[in-house]
């Protein structure tokens, strides 16, 4: 966000939109090597304190100036870095701060104008440091300044350096994000004073872990930071380049401002009792250029060690260089004051823990009334372990008036204690603004609405804008609360327009609160109100783009029993979450699967959320009349486990998160008689019980049935279970047979498989470095350095975290490194590991790359690296898979990174005659000529799991597999729960580049075709260099060519179907299910796939068809085209998912190309998104 609406001075921005500023070097490092004496200080008293030269020897700050002026330096800094009152006071200067600043600015401003030229102008930097301080911490010296005080602090300085002349103000080497805040406030009553407004360029120091001083990550500096007053945001000092290039480019990646990187030259070593800088200018220009030209920095210079010879350099190399385009994420951001969350949570909602409110726990208020914060504390640690994404903090009560106070308090406590972003529940502004003054993160602001007009809600919005955080907004006016969807989508649309048109807010940063109604009285008013809240989440998600929802899902039951409550809360918030919810004030604990809920249950919450019965709310009532609170009891789910074996047990208790009895069910396996030991028994129970059951937990997760909170609590009993399990592993002696550091990767708080790989491990001879989870790149890779590793071990459950894997690899390919690298997750798989290992500098990893389904394989794994004669046969093999994943065969020694421009295509000999173009539609296929297109091997082996099976055994199998088929079809056709249908088309296009341009049929008469979609296709690199679109004739040609699209799917029935029989706990059933249905649409694909090649007249082997998602195509947001195109929302019932996903599941899209040459191909370019497929 701009630092003015309206400039006095926006010269410095206006050069760096045309191209690369470099800064100058260190001032501090220059004066040291002049061998100043106190007399040049000023006296004893004063030596050392360099911004005090301004006064006593202006000499010696011009002399600096001038020499890096004189190598190129388009911007140099004041020397004013601690010139604020605080730290001037302690050399008894205090009274000269505003003099100090101006006349160092004067100076430097004198110096800029004799240098500059038309050609290149210079500019001058206002430089404010640290105060000294640290404003987030409970330390009574360091924190013992309020936040006013601190921004009263950098206004002065601000003025000083404004009155001087400066060109921009730049915010440096800042170590508490909190001041930062406080800076860029008294920065602008700076403005406001002086009647000047200038740029603002913050920059923030993290350490080699990748952290502020008090643990502020790169995430979490840019949420709380973008969104305030700036213009530029980058980092300097603490470290060399080395240790800055991640976060570099997740700024890069991830903000529209520009992004400044100022390092020191490189980590200062202590020789001597004297810092030394180590790092030479060629190699610190050298990686400042791969910065600029790879991320897109738009601002370089040097910080601590740097000397005019580094600025020269990188003056002659990248000074005036043109900017470079960058695409960036946009996202939904809050933070704590250590990392940010996503308000887009996946699966969805944002969970909200409602217990820290005073209106609405007595426990907390109970605590609140005694002050008692560690309670306070503990409740809200309970809500984060419970699956809780950010804590509402409700301090209101009527027995007390010092609700501000009390407000301070708990969010200063909770800053310092918890990881996760605070929701300011409170409607008064005076409490709102003493919470943004103690809370370092981005918090949410609960809330404002129009009840009472515009005025409360713009005093709100005003805060809002002036702290940097989001706002939640009722759909409340002057009329009362909306009832219905078209009232609470007409007052959120007031709502955005005046906080987004007046006051400057970002769509993406408001949150609507829908409003809905208990459903407990039987009001005929109503009855539908929770039918219309639903409506309302659509409408304001459709016609507000960017902005979110919430609701406080609780509401709705409001009135009713306990038993009932749950069941009804849990099935609206599915609902809910269907609608687009983003947010949710929840207890998690009260909260059920959608899939775990008795049917009978499910329907009366229904029947009576949707009006769908008269009598809807008297037969709930009279149902849970009888049922006990705990329905998860602990005799129901004996009940339901039955008679099942131990092994069947433990999958269910870990599945269904229930503790009890798993040591008895594990003892009862090991104690059977049994020719092997327990310890071999140990390991079966872990491989093939509780690591399955773990998975299944993951695959729920990561398609949207289970929330945050029941994975964890499965968790829990997987902990328990392998906690048992452990003393009966065999733990083998001696000497370590080798070293692996272990981590769960940054973003990624999941670290159930991570101590699995470490009890294995180590209890078969190996040393095992945890590093724990969300560990940066930068901390991995310099422990593994550090101890000395023989491998690295890499773990991600989530396929966006997945993507700090080939991060990794890459810089320890840059930096020489050959450590070999292990990884696994539930969200990776084999072609992963044979993709990364692959870097972006074209060659292989020399250590390695290699993907471990489980535990046991890592320990094989670890195995054959540590025998000398089995490590380059492993190395081998996997370097062999790799080439075929990358479609090279033996091209690894052509020149790496090089993008082969590709081959010419000839044009196809004939195109296809089309009889009629645009849309066809197949809504009816018969099932069983359909099935006759599945692919039984794929099926069986793959979908059934039967992919070991081989011999006598595959004999055996292949006969139960077909008669479970047969049955299933048989059940499919008399049930109908399989509908395959499809629609397709054919359009004239033709090639242009790398895009293939699709062409209005009805325009084809006229010397213009009308353009009416683009398909942007990725090119090969290596390889043959192809593209999609090199298939199609080029735009110039005489005639147009031919493309076909389907999109086919089996219907949403299947996958109600399958929650049935999950919800039945027919748990092998839905698995058999499962892989039969994505199989027929994989079938339905097939058959219709025929269909267009007979209709275009092809001849055998000829029309390939693509899927998106897939090497050649990987961009799914292309889906959205192809809906563009194909009537599939209509016909087929099917829509996309934010991720441009199909639902239902069991569906597939595709483009048939009809050129003979046509075949697939991986295009290993821009790979992150196809690393993940």
């Amino acid at each position: 966000m701009a630092a003015c609406e309206s400039y006095t001075n926006r010269s410095y921005l206006d050069a760096l939109d045309k191209h690369v500023l470099v800064f100058d070097g260190a001032m501090g490092t220059s004066l040291q090597k002049m061998n100043l004496t106190d007399q040049d200080f000023g006296g004893k008293t004063l030596a050392g304190c360099n911004d005090c030269l301004i006064l006593s020897a202006p000499h010696a700050v011009e002399a600096v100036h001038r020499s890096f002026l004189e190598v190129g330096a388009d911007v140099i800094e004041t020397n004013t870095f601690r010139a604020n009152r605080l730290t001037l006071a302690e050399y008894g200067m205090a009274d000269k701060t505003h003099e100090i600043n101006q006349k160092a600015a004067a100076l430097a401003r004198r110096l800029a104008e004799e240098f500059t030229t038309l050609e290149k102008p210079r500019f001058v930097a206002g430089s404010i440091g640290p105060s000294g301080k640290l404003i987030s911490t409970d330390d009574p010296q360091m924190s013992d300044v309020s936040f006013d005080e601190l921004a009263d602090i950098f206004k002065e300085q601000a003025k000083g350096l404004i009155e001087g002349g400066v060109d921009l103000l730049l915010i440096e080497t800042s170590q508490d994000i909190q001041e930062v805040k406080a800076c860029i406030i008294g920065i602008q009553e700076a403005f406001e004073e002086t009647g000047k407004c200038i740029p603002i360029q913050a920059q923030v120091t993290l350490d080699v872990t990748g952290r502020m001083l008090l643990g502020t990550d790169i995430s979490a500096a840019l949420a709380i930071l973008e969104g305030l007053p700036i213009d530029v945001i980058g980092l300097n000092c603490s470290t060399g380049p080395e240790h800055m290039r991640q976060s570099i480019k997740y700024l890069c990646e991830n903000t529209s401002l520009p992004v400044s990187c100022i390092p020191n030259a490189g980590l200062p070593l202590n020789v001597n009792g004297e810092a030394v800088y180590p790092m030479k200018p060629a190699p610190f220009c050298e990686q400042l250029g791969e910065f600029v030209s790879q991320y897109g920095v738009r601002v370089i210079g040097g910080c601590c060690g740097t000397t005019p010879e580094h600025i020269k350099l990188l003056s002659e190399k990248l000074s005036q260089r043109p900017q470079k385009s960058v695409e960036t994420i946009s996202n939904a951001w809050l933070a704590s004051p250590v990392e940010a969350v996503t308000i887009q949570q996946e699966p969805a909602p944002f969970l909200i823990g409602e217990r820290l409110n005073s209106q609405g726990s007595k426990k907390f208020k109970n605590l609140l009334m005694k002050e008692d914060y560690d309670g306070m504390i503990d409740i809200a640690r309970e809500q984060i372990a419970g699956g809780a994404h950010g804590l509402d903090v409700c301090v209101a009560l009527t027995e007390r008036s010092d609700e501000s106070v009390l407000m301070e308090n708990l969010v200063k406590k909770l800053s310092l204690e918890v990881p996760v972003p605070l929701i300011i529940d409170t409607t008064e502004p005076e409490v709102m603004e003493a919470a943004l003054k103690k809370a370092p993160g981005k918090c949410l602001i609960n809330s404002t609405n129009l009840e009472a007009g515009e005025e409360k809600a713009r005093r709100v919005m005003t805060l809002v804008k002036k702290y940097n955080a989001a706002l939640m907004m009722l759909t409340i006016d002057e009329h009362g609360m909306a009832k219905t969807a078209d009232r609470k989508l007409e007052i959120a649309r007031r709502l955005f327009e005046l906080a987004t048109n007046q006051f400057g807010l970002k769509p993406q940063d408001l949150v609507f609160d829908v409003l809905t109604f208990t459903l407990a009285t039987g009001d005929p008013e109503y009855a539908n109100s929770a039918i219309e809240t639903l409506e309302g989440i659509r409408k304001i998600k459709a016609h507000l783009p960017g902005t979110h929802t919430s609701l406080g899902v609780s509401n709705v039951s409001f009135g009713l029993s306990q038993s009932a409550r749950k069941v009804i809360n849990s099935v609206f918030l599915y609902h809910a979450v269907k609608a687009g919810l983003d947010m949710a004030i929840v207890n998690p604990s009260h909260i059920k699967p959608y899939a775990e809920i008795d049917l009978e249950e499910r329907q009366l919450a229904e029947d009576l959320i949707f009006n769908q019965q008269v009598d809807a709310l008297s037969l709930l009532i009279q149902h849970f009349e009888n049922v006990k609170t705990q329905s998860e009891s602990s005799s129901s789910l004996v009940d339901e486990m039955g008679d099942l074996a131990a092994e069947e047990r433990l999958r269910f208790k870990i599945l269904r998160r229930h503790k009890a009895g798993v040591e008895e069910d594990i003892d009862e396996i090991l104690n059977r008689d049994s020719t092997d030991s327990k310890a071999i028994n140990a390991v079966k129970v872990l491989n093939e019980v509780l690591l399955p059951a773990m998975k299944e937990v993951g695959d729920k997760f990561g398609a949207g049935e289970l929330i945050l909170p029941f994975v964890l609590q499965s968790a829990e009993v997987m902990k328990k279970a392998v906690s048992h399990l452990e003393q009966f592993l065999e733990r083998k002696q001696g000497v370590s047979k080798g070293k692996l550091v272990l981590a769960t990767v940054y973003g990624d708080v999941h670290d159930i498989g991570k101590n699995l790989v470490k009890t294995i491990l180590s209890n078969n001879g190996y040393s095992v470095t945890d590093l724990g989870k969300q560990v940066p790149a930068e901390t991995i890779i310099s422990e593994a350095v550090k101890e000395k590793a023989d491998a690295i071990g890499l773990s991600a459950l989530l396929v966006s975290t997945s993507k700090q894997m080939p991060l990794i690899v890459n810089e320890l390919n840059r930096r020489g490194l050959q450590i070999p690298v292990l990884i696994g997750g539930a969200a990776i798989n084999p072609r992963f590991g044979w993709r990364i290992l692959k870097t972006d500098a074209g060659n292989y990893y020399p250590g390695g790359v290699f993907y471990c389904k489980d535990a046991f394989e890592g320990l094989s794994v670890m195995d054959a690296l540590s025998d000398p004669g089995r490590r380059q046969a492993l190395f081998d093999e996997t370097t062999r898979k790799a080439d075929h994943e990358h479609g090279i065969g033996s091209s690894r020694s052509a020149k790496p990174g090089l993008l082969n421009s590709g081959r010419k295509i000839k044009p196809a000999e004939s195109i296809p005659n089309v009889t009629k173009w645009g849309v066809r539609v197949a809504d009816q296929m018969p099932l069983q000529i359909v099935a006759k297109h599945l692919s039984l091997n794929e099926l069986f082996r793959l979908s059934w799991g039967a992919k070991n099976a081989h011999g006598e055994e595959w004999e055996k199998i292949q006969v139960s597999f077909k008669a479970r088929l047969q049955e299933l079809l048989v059940d499919a056709e008399k049930n109908e729960w399989l509908q395959p249908k499809a629609v397709y088309g054919y359009w004239p296009a033709l090639s242009d580049g790398d895009d293939l341009v699709l062409f209005d049929p009805e325009s084809l008469g006229s010397d213009n075709p009308v353009e009416i979609e683009r398909f942007s296709f990725p090119r090969q690199i290596g390889g043959e260099g192809l593209c999609l679109a090199d298939y199609f004739l080029p735009i110039g040609s005489k005639k147009m060519d031919v493309v076909a699209l389907q999109v086919v799917t089996v219907g949403e029935m299947a996958s109600q179907r399958f929650a049935e029989l999950e919800a039945k706990n027919e748990y092998m059933d839905a698995f058999f299910l499962h892989g039969f249905s994505v199989q027929m649409a994989e079938a339905t694909a097939d058959y219709i796939h025929k269909h267009i090649r007979q209709e275009l007249n092809l001849q055998p082997g000829q029309g390939l068809r693509y899927s998106w998602g897939y090497p050649a195509i990987p961009e799914l947001s292309d889906h959205q085209k192809v809906f563009n195109l194909l009537p599939v929302e209509k016909m087929l019932n099917m829509h996309l998912t934010s991720a441009y996903q199909l639902v239902p599941e069991q569906s597939t899209a595709a483009i048939i190309v009809h050129h003979p040459d046509a075949k697939y191909f991986n295009i290993g370019v821009n790979r992150l998104d196809q690393l993940l497929k």
